[in-house]
C-alpha cells in the first residue's frame, strides 16, 4: 500500500526526533517517496542535512527562511499539502500537538498541517506524566475530532529515566498503521477501478546497429501522467521508451520499447483500458531500409530513404469502445491551438494537452511544463508549473464528477 506512495514526515523537537531517520527510510524501503519538515525545536536533535540527504529533498523548516529568496518558498506549505498522500507527525509534541489542536501555523509544519489536503497521522511523543496531563488529553480529543489519525505511544523506559506511556512507536508500528490509512482513504479516486493505459518517452528508429532517428523526449511529462494516474486510483500499464529517469512506482505493469512498430503492439495488445493516455514523443518517420551492420562512412548514401510510422493515436481514435476516454499530446512550434484542435478533432480523441516548445521552462527535459487542456465545446484550460503537479491538476479536471 505504501508503494508510490507520497509522504510528509513532519519532525518535532523531542528527543525521539532521531528515530524519524529511522522511519524515513522504512518508508523509502516500503517504496514511498518521502519529504521532511521540521520545527525549529527539532534541528536541536537532528541536523537539517541529515534528513535532506536522506531524503533527496530540501527539507521545510521556516515559513520565511533567513538568506533565501522567499518568493518561491513563502508558499511551499500549499504545493507540499497538494503533493502528499499522507502527512506523518512522528515524533509530535505536546507543544506541536496544541499548535495543530488550535489552529496555529507558525513554523512550515504547522501551516502544512492546515494547508494538507491527505490524511494526517500524528504520532505523539512525551516523557513524564504530561501524556496523562488533562490540556495534552484535550488537544487529543481535538485532533481526533478534526479527523485526524492518532497512534498510541508505547509504554517503557523514557529519556528522562521514568517508566511510563509516551514512546515513539517501532517503525513497522508506523507503517502498517500508515498502510491501513491509505487502504481506507486513497482507492476513492475518480479512476478507482479504472484500466489506464500511459506511454511515455522517445522511440527510436535505428538505421542500423549504432544510430537511429530519435527525439529529445525525457518521459518526465509521461511519466507524471502515469503516477497522478495512480494516485487518482487507476491501474496503470506503462509503456515507454529509452529513458534516463526511473519510471514511477505502484504501476500495475512497465513495459519498455524501443521503436514505434513496437509500441504500437504493445498499446494494440492494451487498447481495452477505461482511459489510455498517449504522452509518449513517436517517431513520424522511420528509415526504409535498415542494415544490420554498422554503415562505414565511405559506403554510406548520403541521403536516407524514410517512411511513414503507423498513426498510434488516430488508430485509437478509430477503434474506441464505448466509454473509453482517448487523451492525447500535441507538441507544437506555432500554431499551438489551431493544430492541437486539429489534432483533436482529426484523430476522434476526447482530450488533447497541447505545450509549444517556444514556451520558456517547457517541452522536453525540462521539470516543468506549460500546457493546454483542450476538449469539445472549445475547453481550453491552460496550466502551469511543475509536471508532476500540472498531470495530477490535469486528471482531476478531466474526471471531475459531471
Amino acid at each position: 500500500m505504501l508503494s508510490g506512495k507520497r509522504i510528509i514526515l513532519g519532525v518535532t523537537g523531542g528527543i525521539a526526533a532521531y528515530k524519524a531517520a529511522f522511519l524515513l527510510r522504512a518508508y523509502q524501503k516500503a517504496g514511498a517517496e518521502v519529504r521532511v519538515t521540521m520545527t525549529p525545536d527539532a534541528t536541536r536533535f537532528v541536523g537539517i542535512d541529515t534528513f535532506s540527504a536522506l531524503s533527496n529533498h530540501e527539507v521545510a523548516v521556516e515559513v520565511f527562511p533567513e538568506n533565501r529568496n522567499t518568493t518561491d518558498t513563502w508558499t511551499q506549505h500549499i504545493s507540499w499539502g497538494e503533493w502528499a498522500d499522507l502527512f506523518v507527525i512522528a515524533p509530535c509534541t505536546a507543544n506541536t500537538l496544541g499548535k495543530i489542536s488550535n489552529g496555529l501555523s507558525d513554523n512550515m509544519l504547522t501551516a502544512t498541517v492546515l494547508a494538507a489536503r491527505c490524511p494526517l497521522l500524528i504520532c505523539p511523543t512525551m516523557d513524564g506524566e504530561m501524556y496523562q496531563a488533562p490540556a495534552v488529553r484535550k488537544n487529543l480529543e481535538n485532533v481526533r475530532n478534526f479527523g485526524y489519525h492518532l497512534l498510541e505511544p508505547e509504554e517503557g523506559y523514557l529519556a528522562s529515566g521514568l517508566e511510563g506511556k509516551g514512546r515513539l512507536p517501532e517503525a513497522d508500528r508506523i507503517l502498517k498503521k500508515s498502510g491501513t490509512i491509505l487502504s481506507e482513504t486513497q482507492p476513492q479516486g475518480p479512476l478507482k477501478g479504472k484500466k489506464v493505459v500511459v506511454t511515455a518517452g522517445p522511440t527510436r528508429e535505428y538505421l542500423d546497429p549504432v544510430r537511429f532517428l530519435s527525439n529529445p523526449s525525457s518521459g518526465k511529462m509521461g511519466f507524471a501522467m502515469a503516477e497522478a494516474a495512480h494516485r487518482l486510483g487507476g491501474k496503470v500499464t506503462l509503456i515507454h521508451g529509452p529513458v534516463n529517469i526511473p519510471a514511477p512506482k505502484g504501476m500495475h505493469a512497465n513495459y519498455e520499447i524501443e521503436s514505434a512498430e513496437e509500441l504500437f503492439k504493445k498499446v494494440k495488445e492494451n487498447a481495452d483500458a477505461d482511459v489510455v493516455i498517449m504522452a509518449a514523443a513517436v517517431s513520424d518517420f522511420t528509415p526504409t531500409d535498415k542494415h544490420d551492420h554498422k554503415v562505414k562512412k565511405e559506403q554510406a548514401e548520403s541521403s536516407i530513404l524514410l517512411s511513414k510510422t503507423r498513426d498510434i493515436l488516430a488508430w485509437l481514435g478509430e477503434h474506441k469502445k464505448e466509454g473509453q476516454i482517448l487523451i492525447g499530446f500535441a507538441m507544437e512550434t506555432e500554431d499551438l491551438i489551431k493544430n492541437a484542435r486539429q489534432k483533436l478533432e482529426s484523430k476522434h480523441t476526447d482530450w488533447i494537452i497541447a505545450n509549444s516548445l517556444t514556451d520558456p521552462g517547457a517541452g522536453f527535459q525540462a521539470d516543468t511544463n506549460t500546457v493546454h487542456l483542450l476538449g469539445d465545446n472549445s475547453t481550453d484550460k491552460p496550466f502551469k508549473g511543475d509536471k508532476k503537479e500540472i498531470a495530477l491538476h490535469i486528471l482531476k479536471e478531466i474526471f471531475a464528477p459531471k
